[in-house]
C-alpha cells in the first residue's frame, strides 16, 4: 500500500519566528501520526530554523523550489547541493513558478534530475488552467506535463518521487475539484501517463497527491479515493489545527 502524505506548502508566508511557532505547533499536534508522511515546506530563509524544530522527529522538511545547476552565476537561486542534508523533499514545477517565473516542462525535468542526483525527493506539480479545463483539454495537457516531467528517468526514479495534481483554477480560490473529479485525473490521467511510459507496476507504486483548496472539511472524501495518496496543502497548512486535523483524518481513512 502506498503511504499517504500531507505536504504543507507555506508559499511566501511566515517570518522566521512565525515559521518556528507554526512548525512547533504542528510538531506538537502530529508528531506521533507516523502512519501518514507529514512534510512542511517553508521559505528558504526559514528552512534552518524549522529544521531545528523538527530534528529528531519523523516530520519531513521540504523546499519550495531549487535551481538545477550545482553552482554558478544565478543570482538569487538555490542549488540542490545547498539543500542536500537540510531537507528531504523539494517542490518542483508549482503552477505559480510556471506562471510567474517562466518555469517550463524542460526546466522542470532538469530540476527533477538534479534533485534525484542529490538524494532529494521531488514533489512534481502538474495541473491545468480554468480555460483548459472548460475547453476539455485537461486530459491531454496534464498527461503531457507528466510525460515531459519524467522524460529520461528510470522506473525506479519515477516511483521514488511524488506527483501532485493541482488544477490551477482550484489553487487559493476556495474552489476544489470534487473528489470524483480529482480521482479521475489522478487515476485515469496521471497514473495512466506513468503506466504508458514506465509500466503498470511503476504507476501503482508512485504516489499521486491532489492539491487545490483542500482543508479538513473535504479531505476525508478526497482521501477515500483509490488513486489519491495525499494532498499538497496551501492555505490550510498555515493553520496548525486545520493541517493537524487533515493528518488525523487521513490516518483514520487509512487505518
Amino acid at each position: 500500500m502506498r503511504k499517504p502524505m500531507m505536504a504543507g506548502n507555506w508559499k511566501m508566508n511566515k517570518t522566521i519566528d512565525e515559521a518556528v511557532e507554526l512548525a512547533t505547533a504542528i510538531r506538537d499536534q502530529v508528531a506521533d501520526e507516523e502512519s501518514v508522511d507529514r512534510v512542511l515546506c517553508p521559505t528558504f530563509v526559514c528552512l534552518p530554523a524549522v529544521r531545528a524544530v523538527l530534528d529528531g522527529g519523523s516530520i519531513g522538511l521540504g523546499a519550495q523550489n531549487m535551481h538545477w545547476a550545482e553552482s554558478g552565476a544565478y543570482t538569487g537561486e538555490i542549488s540542490p547541493a545547498m539543500l542536500e542534508g537540510l531537507v528531504e523533499y523539494v517542490i518542483i514545477g508549482h503552477s505559480e513558478r510556471r506562471q510567474y517565473f517562466a518555469e517550463t516542462d524542460e526546466t522542470v525535468n532538469k530540476k527533477i534530475k538534479a534533485a534525484l542526483a542529490h538524494g532529494l525527493i521531488p514533489i512534481v506539480c502538474v495541473g491545468e488552467s480554468l480555460e483548459q479545463n472548460q475547453a476539455g483539454e485537461t486530459q491531454s495537457f496534464v498527461s503531457g506535463q507528466v510525460k515531459a516531467a519524467l522524460a529520461g528517468l528510470t522506473g525506479d526514479q519515477v516511483q521514488s518521487l511524488i506527483i501532485a495534481y493541482e488544477p490551477i483554477w482550484a489553487i487559493g480560490t476556495g474552489l476544489a475539484a470534487t473528489a470524483k473529479q480529482a480521482q479521475e485525473i489522478c487515476g485515469s490521467v496521471v497514473r495512466a501517463a506513468i503506466a504508458a511510459d514506465f509500466g503498470q507496476d511503476v504507476a501503482e507504486n508512485t504516489r499521486v497527491l491532489y492539491g487545490g483548496s483542500t482543508k479538513d472539511k473535504n479531505i476525508r472524501e478526497i482521501m477515500q479515493q483509490p488513486d489519491i495518496d495525499g494532498a499538497l496543502i496551501g492555505g490550510a497548512a498555515l493553520q496548525p489545527d486545520n493541517y493537524s486535523a487533515m493528518v488525523r483524518i487521513t490516518a483514520e481513512v487509512y487505518g
